[in-house]
């Protein structure tokens, strides 16, 4: 009896330290995710006071909520370009989590994988073909993309044409991660070739208008374009965030994930429709942006693990926070004049991407 009381007292003890030890972890990371929020609006008032005219907080303030000398700077041109970098970084920051996931490859994201050149591809051939892109003679800008939505419904055939061979690759037998990576490559370079094909055979504004387009400037969003990336990043956050668990149990492997019930062909299947769906949206509006989606999964999973019910939401976070920080150095790096964003998150990528090469190489 007395070795049965302490063998009891001992799974006690050991259960309430396995307890405390996972509130400890589950307040930790509670405690970054509202970090990261902080530094978002940090960031978020640092992008809306600093430009060409630099503004204190109080004059940002009143001229949002008072008619100001400032205020269609503030609302129209500021505001709109800052919410624009979060929902795009949010965007892509999601698609690169959950693409990661359903591939099991922690090189996926929509830029390599190629959904990005496919996208823009599709944008490319809305602008030459469908003529949605038009010349202006006013403003700072010569070339706009006018006709918003046959842009992003070619952006979304171009980015839907690339998932479907990359899962048709990831079906098959012997493909391993790597080289479903350079199956990305290979497709980046068709659709980069394929674009190139199209802009031989357009005039001057229509090429002018398609390599415009390309470059990622955060400064393409308006309202209306904001307004659109935020419904397409709430359809595909919610369905990603209802399926965190499932996305848990595919850390696993196949088999354990369909003996918890997950339909894993659709899951996989879902996951990156509406990965290209919600990058489609952003690469139409924004332009190719690149290793956002690579980073900011990567970054998060180093801190707060890749438990998904964390791991989702901040990841849309990070990539928030990453692409504001990149658009605002874009803004002040040479200032007065502005790089387009996708030259930063390229520079800050790319090593990123060599040290996920090297330490994969290692395992």
């Amino acid at each position: 009896m007395e070795r049965l009381s302490s063998k009891s007292q001992e799974s006690q003890y050991a259960e309430g330290s396995i307890k405390k030890q996972y509130l400890k972890s589950f307040y930790s990371k509670i405690l970054f995710g509202f970090l990261l929020i902080f530094i978002l609006l940090v960031i978020s008032v640092v992008s809306v006071s600093t430009g060409s005219m630099n503004l204190s907080i109080s004059d940002v303030f009143r001229a949002i909520f008072s008619d100001t000398e400032n205020s269609y700077i503030v609302r129209n041109i500021r505001i709109t370009r800052t919410v624009g970098a979060i929902l795009a970084g949010a965007s892509l920051g999601v698609a690169g989590a959950v693409m990661q996931n359903v591939l099991k490859n922690p090189l996926a994201s929509p830029f390599t994988l190629g959904v990005s050149h496919g996208a823009a591809f599709g944008a490319a051939f809305a602008i030459i073909f469908l003529g949605a892109g038009q010349t202006h003679s006013f403003g700072t800008e010569a070339v706009t993309v006018f006709k918003s939505y046959p842009v992003v419904i070619s952006a979304f055939a171009g980015a839907l044409l690339t998932v479907i061979l990359i899962l048709f690759l990831s079906f098959l037998r012997n493909i391993t991660p790597e080289a479903i990576i350079l199956a990305g490559v290979a497709l980046s370079s068709l659709f980069g070739s394929a674009t190139m094909f199209l802009q031989y055979f357009a005039s001057d504004f229509q090429v002018a208008a398609t390599v415009f387009w390309t470059f990622g400037d955060i400064g393409k969003a308006g309202w209306l374009e904001n307004k659109l990336m935020f419904i397409a990043f709430c359809i595909c956050f919610i369905y990603f965030f209802l399926n965190r668990w499932n996305f848990n149990a595919l850390l696993w492997g196949d088999e354990v994930a369909k003996s918890l019930g997950v339909n894993i062909k659709f899951l996989r299947v879902s996951g990156m429709f509406l990965s290209a769906f919600v990058v489609s949206v952003c690469t139409a509006f924004l332009g190719i942006i690149g290793f956002v989606g690579l980073i900011s999964p990567h970054i998060v999973r180093l801190i707060i693990g890749s438990d998904h019910r964390f791991l989702i939401p901040y990841s849309a976070v990070f990539g928030a926070v990453l692409l504001s920080i990149s658009d605002l150095i874009a803004r002040t790096i040479i200032s007065p004049s502005v790089l387009p964003v996708g030259i930063i998150t390229s520079f800050a990528g790319a090593p990123m991407f060599f040290y996920l090469l090297i330490k994969r190489r290692r395992f």
